[in-house]
């Protein structure tokens, strides 16, 4: 059954440690979406979800024109979760090594570039259909 998902349901939190490309939905300033693939990591305590990026890419400059206003999705079959919430762009190096750090243990250490920023989506949304053992 597909909807509403509770933030610290084992099931979503299995879903989104797995490694799966996400993809990140922002709006251009005309309203049509900008969709791209992005590696993304949940921290459930903290109500974030982080995405790195270089400080030149569009999805950086929607967001900091003032399209706060996210969506990260990953697929895995029939499994899939939504997250929805307020973006803000961090360029500080604390923020950063922490979605660095949080990136590695997902995925793979991240290559160096000068130019990273990390986007912090506060979570107000999660939708999905995740199961345990992705069956």
């Amino acid at each position: 059954m597909s909807g509403p998902v509770d933030l610290r349901s084992p099931a979503l939190l299995e879903f989104w440690t797995a490694r799966h490309l996400c993809t990140f939905t922002t709006l251009r300033r005309d309203g049509s979406p900008h969709v791209v693939p992005v590696g993304a990591t949940l921290d459930v305590p903290a109500g974030l979800v982080r995405v790195t990026a270089s400080r030149t890419s569009a999805k950086v400059r929607h967001v900091l024109a003032g399209g706060t206003r996210v969506a990260i999705c990953q697929v895995d079959g029939r499994h899939w979760s939504t997250v929805e919430g307020a973006a803000v762009v961090r360029d500080d190096p604390a923020a950063i090594a922490e979605a660095e750090r949080r990136y590695a243990e997902r995925y793979r250490q991240p290559r160096p570039n000068p130019a990273r920023v990390v986007i912090e989506v506060t979570i107000t949304k999660v939708l999905g259909s995740v199961s345990l053992g992705g069956s």
